[in-house]
C-alpha cells in the first residue's frame, strides 16, 4: 500500500518527485498525483495528529476506497426504444455509456446492462414483441404439406405447393398455392404478399431451401455440393479455354524456360484447371459454358431463399 504520509513528509523536506518515489518504492506518477491531490484538498505537512493513514487515503483518493456507484439505466425507455426499426440493445448500451460519461457517472458494462434488462422484462412480463419490430421482417417458406386440387373434368388430383408469408410482430399472414416451387412462382409469391400487406419490409427471413442449402454453420448457410461443384466447373472451364492457346504455344516453343518468363502464372493455372476437369470426369469435349452459367444463375436465384436474413 502506498505510504501517502511519507510522501508528504519527504516533499516538505525538499526532495524531488523522483527521489520520493525511490524512497517510498512507488511510481513517480503516484507521487505527483498524491502531491496534486494534497494541494487540492489543502493538506500539507505536518498533518493533523488525529488523522489516521486510512483517513488520509480517503481524503486524497475517495473513489479508490469507496464502492463505485453505477448509474441505473431507464429500462422503460430502453424497452420503448427497442420497438423502433434498426435499434438494438447494444446500440442503446453505447448511448447509455456516452450519457454517463458526459454526466460524470459510471456506466454498467454490457453484460450487466443486458442482465438488468432481462430482469426488467421478467418483472413487467414484457415479452410479447421482444424479438420483432412492426413492419421490419417478413418470414416466408413453403408449407411442409401440399394441398390437393381436383380437376373437375378428369378427376385428377393435382398437388399444389403452399407459400406462406407472415409478419411476426402481428402474426398477420398471407397464403397462396402454386403448381410449382420454381423461381417464377417463388418471385410471384413475394410480390403478391407485399401487395396484400400493402408495403415492403426491410428484411425477408427465409428457412432452408433444400435445392440450395445443405446445412447451416455458425451464422452462414452451407451450400449443397452440387451448387459448389457447378461454380468450380465454370471457373475451371473458363480458365482452361482462356489459357489453352497460350499453353499450346508454350508446348511448341523450343526454349520453354524463356517462354515461361512473364507467363508462368497462366501456365500453372491452365495445368491446374486441366487436372481439375479431368478429376471431375470431363472428357475431351468441354462443357457448354453458356448452359453452365444458365444453370448457375438458376441456382443463385434459389440460393436467395436460403439466407436467414436478407436486406431488401
Amino acid at each position: 500500500m502506498t505510504n501517502y504520509r511519507e510522501i508528504l513528509r519527504l516533499h516538505s523536506l525538499g526532495l524531488n518527485k523522483t527521489e520520493i518515489a525511490s524512497s517510498c518504492r512507488c511510481a513517480r506518477n503516484t507521487v505527483a498525483a498524491t502531491l496534486q491531490r494534497a494541494a487540492n484538498c489543502g493538506l500539507q505537512w505536518p498533518l493533523p495528529e488525529e488523522m489516521s493513514d486510512k483517513q488520509l487515503s480517503e481524503r486524497l483518493f475517495p473513489s479508490s476506497t469507496s464502492t463505485p456507484v453505477y448509474k441505473m439505466p431507464d429500462y422503460a425507455s430502453v424497452h420503448k426504444e427497442l420497438q423502433r426499426s434498426g435499434v438494438t440493445l447494444n446500440l442503446l448500451w453505447l448511448e447509455y455509456c456516452d450519457q454517463c460519461r458526459a454526466a460524470g457517472e459510471i456506466p454498467y458494462q454490457s453484460t450487466q446492462f443486458n442482465k438488468y434488462y432481462a430482469d426488467y422484462l421478467a418483472k413487467v412480463n414484457a415479452t410479447m414483441h421482444l424479438n420483432h419490430k412492426p413492419g421490419e421482417v417478413m418470414q416466408v417458406d413453403w408449407a411442409g404439406d401440399t394441398a390437393a386440387v381436383i380437376d373437375t373434368d378428369t378427376g385428377e388430383i393435382i398437388p399444389a405447393y403452399v407459400f406462406v408469408a407472415t409478419l411476426p410482430y402481428s402474426g398477420y399472414s398471407y397464403v397462396e398455392a402454386f403448381f410449382s416451387m420454381n423461381q417464377e412462382s417463388w418471385t410471384a409469391a413475394h410480390v403478391n404478399a407485399y401487395k396484400y400487406f400493402g408495403g415492403v419490409t426491410r428484411i425477408i427471413q427465409y428457412d432452408n431451401l433444400k435445392t440450395g442449402v445443405q446445412k447451416h454453420g455458425k451464422g452462414e448457410a452451407v451450400l449443397n455440393k452440387s451448387y459448389q461443384d457447378l461454380a468450380l466447373l465454370i471457373k475451371h472451364t473458363t480458365t482452361y479455354k482462356e489459357s489453352k492457346p497460350l499453353y499450346s504455344e508454350y508446348k511448341k516453343s523450343r526454349d520453354k524456360e524463356k517462354y515461361l518468363r512473364g507467363r508462368e502464372r497462366k501456365i500453372i493455372l491452365f495445368e491446374a484447371s486441366a487436372r481439375a476437369l479431368k478429376a471431375s470426369g470431363v472428357g475431351d469435349k468441354l462443357p457448354d459454358l453458356a448452359k453452365l452459367r444458365e444453370e448457375y444463375s438458376r441456382l443463385s436465384e434459389e440460393r436467395i431463399g436460403c439466407m436467414l436474413s436478407t436486406e431488401v
